[in-house]
């Protein structure tokens, strides 16, 4: 993930696979359903970093960094192996 949108894309993604409402994860996490919701739908600038690892901590997940380059997506491998 490279921007703020993709991480809220992902996160209303795996909510909805557990099976959870906005509100539920939002109480939960201590912030109000319309912050949350903003954050999955990209309208946001900016997400806290205290407020981000509350949602990640109620959805059961955590962080983890890879190097840049060190993994892409399926079109960039493509591309490096000069697929369509």
């Amino acid at each position: 993930m490279k921007t703020l949108t993709e991480l809220g894309q992902a996160v209303a993604k795996h909510r909805k696979e557990l099976g959870l409402w906005q509100g539920q994860v939002a109480k939960q996490a201590g912030l109000t359903q319309e912050s949350l919701s903003r954050f999955e739908h990209g309208q946001l600038s900016e997400f806290g970093s205290r407020k981000l690892f509350a949602v990640l901590a109620v959805l059961g997940l955590e962080m983890n960094f890879t190097k840049v380059g060190s993994s892409g997506s399926l079109d960039e491998l493509r591309r490096e192996r000069g697929g369509a």
